[in-house]
């Protein structure tokens, strides 16, 4: 109740209606347990991960949703500089375009996160910070916008709708692209393909610029503990990746900007590894991995190939 009373005073809410709504909030133990960090030791596996997004449902589901969808993809792509294939694969990975929105009410999720968040975690404190502020994002757009804020499902992390924003990112970067005066991430295809795309441009997409590029190495001159340092912060000019062994090719060559070193583990069997863009860590924005990333990238890539068959 604090809290309620701190976030009503902060925002001009009605402190009542705060208060009745943190109390009608159930608590989640399910929610805190997912929160805690994978056991250590396990081994990550490229292989098995893309297997979970990239399969025939999902890019079948992807053709429909462009179909569907393909003059507004195109309006963004020219609004915001954002390929189409990109904006599909975030929606596909998330939620198969809409088939799958959570299974937890974000006020449950987001007030458990913010009362209940294991303490055993290394980042506990920063972590109670940032939801308790997702709590209060989330409970000033219902208050503004005067809707029950115990309806909307959400991830146990409190994201929501197709593109599974959360609170702070619809504030921020939440787009009306259907100009129906309110912004619609769970109904509207053209409010969700409009916001990812602004999400994107709002953290530095740079249209035209691949996301990727392939790479081998010059065991004579392989210096990879430098290379991996930066993990997927793009900080290498094309010449000083190279000079520690990297070996770029073709188009690679005349890129601009800096490059990263992906590593894509596969379990038991030898890494995979590609030169990673700016626009390769802008997908990261939306989920810190390398994997998840790739998984955007290459499932928007099938969804483009499978459209580009259809007669």
């Amino acid at each position: 109740m604090r809290l309620a009373d701190e976030i009503a005073a902060k925002r001009g809410l009605d402190a009542e209606w705060v208060r009745g709504t943190i109390a009608q909030a159930q608590n989640l133990p399910v929610v805190s347990r997912l929160m805690q960090p994978a056991p250590g030791g396990t081994p990550k596996n490229w292989r098995v991960y893309r297997s979970r997004f990239i399969d025939p449902i999902r890019i079948g589901a992807g053709v429909r949703f462009w179909q569907e969808n393909r003059a507004t993809l195109e309006r963004a792509a020219q609004d915001y500089g954002v390929p189409p294939e990109i904006v599909v694969g975030i929606i596909g990975v998330e939620t198969i375009y809409g088939q799958q929105l959570g299974d937890f009410r974000v006020l449950d999720a987001l007030a458990t996160l913010s009362f209940d968040f294991p303490a055993s975690h290394p980042r506990a404190e920063e972590r109670i910070r940032y939801f308790r502020g997702e709590l209060e994002q989330f409970l000033a757009r219902h208050h503004a916008n005067r809707t029950d804020p115990r309806r909307p499902p959400g991830s146990y992390a409190g994201a929501m709708g197709m593109p599974q924003f959360m609170p702070s990112s619809l504030a921020r970067w939440g787009v009306d692209y259907d100009g129906d005066k309110k912004i619609d991430l769970t109904r509207s295809p053209e409010d969700v393909i409009g916001s990812v795309a602004n999400y994107f441009k709002g953290y530095g997409w740079t249209p035209g610029m691949p996301t990727h590029y392939p790479v081998r190495f010059d065991a004579a001159r392989l210096d990879m503990e430098a290379l991996m340092a930066p993990d997927i912060l793009p900080t290498f000019s094309v010449a000083s990746f190279q000079a520690k062994g990297a070996v770029l090719e073709g188009a690679a060559l005349e890129h601009k900007g800096p490059l990263a070193l992906i590593e894509l583990q596969n379990g038991s069997d030898p890494p995979q590894y590609v030169a990673g863009t700016e626009n390769f860590y802008v997908i990261t924005r939306y989920n810190w991995s390398s994997y998840y990333a790739m998984s955007v990238i290459e499932l928007g890539q099938e969804v483009k190939q499978a459209m580009e068959r259809r007669p």
